[in-house]
């Protein structure tokens, strides 16, 4: 199974692992492992999550406030967004839209 990237949501994931980084260096490699893992977890079972919104699914991150909200569809998985579970919700949704596709990057 294939997993994409939206451009938005890899720069989120690039920003999440850079201030983690600042925080404290080498914590946002932990935090890019902890978000690959659960990757692969996703490939592996892509249905296991719940819908969490609409076709969105949602999968939390070990040790860190983030959540990866993903889609998927025959042998893609698009990964929407990095969230950031303490913060807007729901500020992804208008990436559901057919728009999406357009602006999908590999990781």
């Amino acid at each position: 199974m294939r997993v994409r990237f939206l451009q938005v949501a890899k720069r989120e994931l690039d920003d999440a692992v850079e201030y983690y980084h600042r925080e404290r260096p080498g914590l946002g490699h932990e935090l890019l492992w902890e978000v690959f893992f659960a990757i692969d977890r996703i490939k592996q079972f892509p249905q296991a999550w719940q819908i969490f919104y609409e076709d969105a699914r949602r999968r939390l991150i070990r040790r860190f406030p983030y959540g990866i909200v993903y889609i998927c569809a025959s042998d893609l998985i698009l990964i929407l967004a990095v969230a950031h579970l303490h913060r807007e919700p729901d500020y992804w949704i208008d990436r559901l839209s057919g728009e999406s596709d357009r602006n999908a990057g590999s990781p």
